[in-house]
């Protein structure tokens, strides 16, 4: 095995920062709605600039996602952006567009670069092809199973990352789906809030007890899983195949779920890098998460032991 893999989770706020790094987490995924997506909580530069130093003063990372579906008029703001990230000395920018890595070259050279295709990252070739333009780390398709992860890693020739727990993206339009339907059915949203907080879910005429989570923002419309991924049983596997970074999805969920998550994770984590011959898998771990999971969202194996078809 290679060095102790990465806890890398997503932040709402600053507070939430302080207390999932309380909880172990090595590195967080934050963001501004403008050139992130999905994000878990807006961060503005100042905001950034708080969580940096608070994480290098604690031997954490900060990464930025800079992976919005990227327009002309985005691009104009873009390499201000990138500058003032480089001037806060975040650790990495998460990025999708190749644009992203034109301007990194140009205006932050030497930055780290987490390519982030979502389901389209699903092979060695084009991930070392990234690679070879300046990306230090692949973000693997949460579509591939087990085998095609363990059996990528040797293959790589940046780092892995995967996504080891929470909620999925499974719908993403530009358009504002559910404003627009509202408004056709006569009733119009004050404000237009239809955001994270709202709570607002779909349901399926064949699957009525399955809920999924439905929010707009700048960006579009998203619509999540019903059920979380959760492969902590047989994350020792993932280790075991060397993936150097972990994400726990934290979006949609509470401080307190993501802090339980990554504790039992940081636990999971520490006790096989200490003995991976004598690891164990201690079932109170998934016992806390059970405790804390909403009832109505099973925990799954997402895709780990699925055969997708693209």
């Amino acid at each position: 095995m290679n060095t102790k893999p990465e806890l890398l989770v997503t932040a709402s706020s600053l507070e939430e920062l302080y207390r999932l790094a309380e909880a172990g987490a090595d590195a967080f995924l934050i963001g501004e709605e403008r050139y992130g997506m999905r994000l878990s909580g807006e961060f503005k530069v100042e905001d950034i600039a708080q969580a940096v130093n608070y994480a290098h003063e604690h031997g954490k990372r900060i990464y930025v996602a800079v992976n919005n579906l990227m327009t002309n008029e985005l691009l104009e703001d873009l390499p201000e952006y990138i500058k003032q990230l480089t001037t806060l000395q975040v650790d990495g920018i998460e990025f999708g567009d190749p644009a992203i890595v034109a301007l990194a070259r140009e205006h932050a050279p030497g930055i780290a670069l987490h390519w982030n295709a979502e389901m389209t990252s699903t092979n060695a070739v084009t991930a070392n092809y990234w690679g070879r333009k300046g990306a230090t780390r692949a973000v693997l398709a949460r579509e591939l199973n087990m085998d095609e992860i363990t059996g990528m890693i040797g293959k790589l020739e940046v780092e892995a990352q995967v996504q080891v727990h929470g909620m999925t993206n499974i719908y993403h339009s530009k358009r504002r789906l559910v404003g627009s339907y509202m408004q056709h059915q006569g009733r119009p949203v004050d404000g237009n809030d239809l955001g994270l907080q709202r709570g607002l879910f779909l349901i399926e005429a064949e699957r009525r007890d399955e809920t999924f989570p439905i929010y707009e923002d700048t960006n579009g419309t998203h619509i999540m899983s019903s059920e979380d991924v959760c492969i902590l049983e047989d994350l020792h596997l993932l280790m075991e195949a060397g993936v150097q970074s972990f994400k726990i999805e934290g979006i949609l969920k509470s401080i307190t779920y993501n802090e339980t998550a990554v504790r039992m994770f940081r636990q999971a984590i520490d006790q096989y890098a200490q003995d991976p011959e004598q690891y164990e898998f201690d079932e109170s771990w998934m016992d806390e998460i059970r405790r804390i999971q909403d009832p109505e969202r099973e925990l799954s194996f997402g895709f780990f032991y699925k055969e997708q078809v693209f």
